[in-house]
C-alpha cells in the first residue's frame, strides 16, 4: 500500500507531526540524512503505526501515491534547497513538495517560481505550536501553489488544532510565499507578546514587590488576557528548585533569537510600516545580550529612588492594551504586503487559525476575526467599534503605568513604544510640518501644503542664498 505523504526530518517537530498524521489515519513514508534516526524512529515512538521507512529518496519516493506529497521539516534555508534539489529529479509533474520549516518568505516565492517551472507544486507551510502543537495540534499556515491545496488540505486540516467552535486553525493563505510570509508576522507577534509579559513581570516584581507572581499571571490568565503565553508564564513562576528557590532566577537574562523578529522589523522597515512595537521587542532581546556590558554600566549609576505605585489591574490593563497594539501593527503589515503582492490575504482567516495550536494564541483573536468578517476592507483594528471600546478604557491605566515605570527606572520598550504607537496614530496633526521643513531646508526636498492639494509640492529659498532649484521627491 502506498502512502499519502512523506515527511523528511525527524527531528523533534517532524516525529512528532508524523504520529500526528499517523493518529488520523494517514500513511507516511519517513527519512532521514541520517539514516540510523528513520530505523530509531520506526522501534521506538513510530512501531506499530501506519508509518514506513526509507533508507535513500529514491525508495522514499517510490512509496508514495500520486501527487507525490512530500513536507521537508529540516532546517531553514540551504538544507531546504539541497533536498529540493535531490528530490526534483525523482518527481513527475503535479507532484507537491511542502516546505514546513521557518523559511524566510523570499526564499519560499523563488522555490515556488522554480518548481512551477518544472512542473511542480511547491507549499510553504508556517507551523506553530512547538512540540505539544505538532503532536496534537498545531497551526498551519500554507500557502504557494493554490492548484496543490486541494491534494494536500484533508491531511493539514485533519492534524491541525481547533478553535473553541471546532472549525480547523489551518486555511489556505495566498500565493507564492503568503504562507511564510503570515508565519513570520505572527512570529513577529510572540516576539512583542513575549517582551510586554517580561515588562509586566518587571513592573510585578521589582516594581510592586509581589511575592506570589504565579498566582497574579493565573488570574489574569481568567479575564481578556487569557492566551497560552500567560498561562504558561503562570506555570513557569511556580516552579522551585529542590531548595525551595524559584527556578526563574536561576536562568540568566540574555535572550535568544532565532530571525522571524528580525525578519519582521525588517520587513515592515522596507514596506515603511510602523511595526514599532515588534521591533522594540527584537532590540530588548539584542540588549539583553549585552550582559557584560551592562553589569559594568549598572556600577556607574545609581537606581531612580522614585518607586512604581501602579496597582496590579493598572498593569494588566496596560499589557492588554499593548498587546491590542502589537496585533494591530501585524495586522497593518499583513495588509501592506497582501496588497503589494496581491495576495488577497483573508486576515479573519488568519486570526481564526492562530486562535489554536499556535504560541500566539488568545482569547481576543476571535474578536479580530469577527471585526474581518464584518468589515472586510478594515484599514486597522483600532477603528473597529470593539477595539475602540478595548483601547479606550486601558489608556488612563496605560499611561499610568508607563508614567511609573518610567519613573522608578524600570525599562519598557514594549508598553512605551506601543503608546507612543497609539499617540501618533490617533493624532490628526504631527510635528512632521517642521521636520519637511528642514528637509527642505538643507537639501531643497520639497514639501506639501495644506492649502493646496495632496501631490503638489514646493520648495523655499529659506537663505535667500540657496536658490530655487529643489530635488526630486520620492519615498524610501
Amino acid at each position: 500500500m502506498q502512502c499519502d505523504i512523506g515527511l523528511i526530518g525527524l527531528a523533534v517537530m517532524g516525529q512528532n507531526l508524523v504520529l500526528n498524521m499517523a493518529d488520523h489515519g494517514f500513511r507516511v513514508a519517513v527519512y532521514n540524512r541520517t539514516v540510523s534516526k528513520v530505523d530509531e524512529f520506526l522501534a521506538g515512538p513510530a512501531k506499530g503505526k501506519s508509518i514506513v521507512g526509507a533508507h535513500d529518496l529514491k525508495q522514499f519516493v517510490a512509496q508514495l501515491a500520486r501527487p507525490r506529497r512530500i513536507m521537508l521539516m529540516v532546517k531553514a534555508g540551504d538544507p531546504v534547497d539541497e533536498f529540493i534539489d535531490l528530490l526534483v529529479p525523482l518527481l513527475q509533474p503535479g507532484d507537491i513538495v511542502i516546505d514546513g520549516g521557518n523559511s524566510h518568505f523570499p526564499d519560499s516565492q523563488r522555490r515556488y517560481e522554480a518548481l512551477k517551472a518544472k512542473g511542480l507544486s511547491f507549499i510553504g507551510a508556517g507551523v506553530s505550536g512547538g512540540e505539544e502543537g505538532a503532536r496534537h495540534g498545531p497551526s498551519i499556515m500554507p500557502g504557494g501553489d493554490p492548484a496543490a491545496w486541494p491534494a494536500v488540505k484533508p491531511i493539514f486540516q485533519a492534524i491541525a488544532a481547533r478553535s473553541d467552535d471546532g472549525q480547523p486553525c489551518c486555511d489556505w493563505v495566498g500565493e507564492g510565499g503568503a504562507g511564510h510570509y503570515v508565519k513570520m508576522v505572527h512570529n513577529g507577534i510572540e516576539y512583542g507578546d513575549m517582551q510586554l509579559i517580561c515588562e509586566a513581570y518587571q513592573l510585578l516584581r521589582e516594581g510592586l514587590k509581589i511575592a506570589d507572581l504565579s498566582a497574579v499571571f493565573a488570574e489574569w490568565n481568567k479575564g481578556p488576557l487569557n492566551s497560552y503565553l500567560i498561562e504558561i508564564t503562570a506555570e513557569i513562576l511556580k516552579k522551585k528548585e529542590s531548595d525551595g528557590t524559584l527556578l526563574v532566577d536561576k536562568i540568566l537574562d540574555v535572550a535568544g533569537q532565532k530571525g522571524t523578529g528580525k525578519w519582521t522589523g525588517v520587513d515592515a522597515l522596507d514596506r515603511g510600516i510602523p511595526v514599532t512595537l515588534i521591533g522594540e521587542a527584537v532590540f530588548a532581546r539584542c540588549l539583553s545580550a549585552l550582559k557584560k556590558e551592562r553589569t559594568e554600566v549598572s556600577k556607574h549609576y545609581a537606581p531612580p529612588s522614585a518607586h512604581c505605585t501602579a496597582t496590579s489591574a493598572q498593569i494588566a490593563q496596560a499589557l492588554y492594551a499593548s498587546k491590542l497594539i502589537s496585533y494591530a501593527q501585524g495586522f497593518m503589515l499583513m495588509k501592506t504586503a497582501s496588497d503589494e503582492n496581491q495576495w488577497k490575504l483573508n486576515f479573519g482567516s488568519i486570526a481564526q487559525m492562530w486562535r489554536g495550536g499556535c504560541i500566539i494564541r488568545s482569547q481576543f483573536l476571535s474578536k479580530i476575526t469577527q471585526a474581518f468578517d464584518k468589515n472586510k476592507s478594515l484599514p486597522n483594528l483600532l477603528l473597529d467599534p470593539f477595539f475602540i471600546g478595548e483601547v479606550s478604557q486601558c489608556i488612563p491605566a496605560w499611561r499610568t503605568v508607563v508614567a511609573q515605570g518610567i519613573q522608578a527606572g524600570i525599562p519598557l520598550p514594549c508598553m512605551s513604544a506601543g503608546l507612543a504607537f497609539f499617540d501618533g496614530y490617533r493624532s490628526e496633526k504631527l510635528p512632521a510640518n517642521l521636520l519637511q521643513a528642514q528637509r527642505d531646508f538643507f537639501g531643497a526636498h520639497t514639501y506639501e501644503r495644506v492649502d493646496q492639494p495632496r501631490g503638489k509640492f514646493f520648495h523655499t529659498n529659506w537663505t535667500g542664498t540657496g536658490g530655487d532649484v529643489s530635488s526630486s521627491s520620492y519615498n524610501a
